[in-house]
């Protein structure tokens, strides 16, 4: 079993024993603005927990629990997904946490330990991310770790509410995690 840990946070597979602390942390409209998904509802946290159980199962994508080491208490989820083997590429995405964190080292953290984990255990050779072109937030945490923006996918994606979702796509690959590292280091625990 994957477990991604340093001080500030740990990411562990995201299991049934998880479904209260998600809820717990999932209770707050402005987390899913710019989402496609909604956890206000418990049936919705169950929903959502089996679903990616079945994915990882079937090696389609693997969510981890985003844990608060301090507090040991849940604070969102993470995931790798559209993974390609062959290609040695995937992205990492569907990541929230609970209001209380935003701002924090949480995410600097989380993302840390998911690309060192994708370059140096998986041996991938691309790692991207998208986010919604409304979310400025999203965007400048992205481009703050070191991500090249690749590009506005136009017309990607319908929200919630029925409008259509631009999103930015940014990646990092292999031959840039050396640097990316580097900057992540001075960033850690700030």
């Amino acid at each position: 079993m994957v477990i991604l840990h340093n001080e500030v946070v740990r990411l562990e597979p995201i299991e049934r024993a998880h479904i209260k602390g998600i809820y717990e942390a999932a209770h707050d409209e402005r987390i899913w603005a710019h989402t496609t998904m909604n956890l206000m509802t418990k049936e919705a946290v169950e929903n959502y927990v089996d679903a990616t159980i079945e994915k990882r199962l079937a090696g389609t994508a693997f969510t981890f629990t985003i844990i608060d080491e301090a507090t040991k208490k849940v604070i969102g989820t993470t995931t790798l997904f559209d993974i390609d083997n062959t290609h040695k590429r995937l992205e990492i995405g569907f990541t929230w946490l609970t209001l209380a964190y935003w701002g924090t080292a949480i995410n600097t953290n989380c993302k840390y330990l998911l690309l060192a984990y994708c370059f140096e255990q998986l041996a991938m050779n691309r790692v991207q991310l998208k986010t919604d072109n409304e979310n400025i937030r999203s965007q400048q945490a992205i481009e703050r770790i070191g991500a090249k923006k690749e590009g506005i996918l136009r017309n990607h994606m319908v929200r919630k509410n029925g409008t259509l979702r631009h999103s930015h796509l940014y990646s990092i690959t292999i031959e840039e995690w050396s640097q990316v590292k580097d900057n992540f280091q001075q960033k850690l625990l700030k």
